[in-house]
């Protein structure tokens, strides 16, 4: 009898150049899904990246610190207990430039792909 479920042991660290961790748990990367990402993040004080309107909705559960958000020209920070869910094709930038790291989740809907982040160059 086939499994209805599946425990992930394993995630799919991806490589960063930036100190953050990025464990991808389901995704496209770990098992091929395009339609889901779940992902635990690690960003370190200080990290940032460059601006992005994603063709994906993005949630966010803060676990740990504080995680800066600027959505259009808004700037928005939130703390350990807070989450928040971005909408796709939404400008935004994410940060870290508080003194201690910051842990969260992400989930994306359809599944995080570099084909559908739309960064910004810097």
């Amino acid at each position: 009898m086939k499994k209805k479920y599946t425990i992930q042991n394993a995630p799919f660290v991806v490589p960063t150049t930036d100190g953050k961790l990025i464990e991808e748990h389901f995704g496209n990367a770990t098992d091929g899904n395009s339609q889901l990402s779940i992902a635990h993040m690690i960003a370190p004080s200080g990290w940032s990246e460059p601006f992005q309107t994603p063709e994906f909705d993005e949630y966010t559960y803060i676990m740990k610190g504080k995680k800066q958000f600027i959505i259009d020209e808004e700037i928005l920070i939130l703390e350990a207990g807070q989450s928040i869910k971005i909408e796709k094709n939404t400008r935004v930038q994410y940060s870290n430039p508080f003194k201690e790291s910051c842990e969260y989740l992400a989930i994306c809907l359809p599944a995080f792909s570099m084909d559908l982040v739309n960064r910004e160059e810097v």
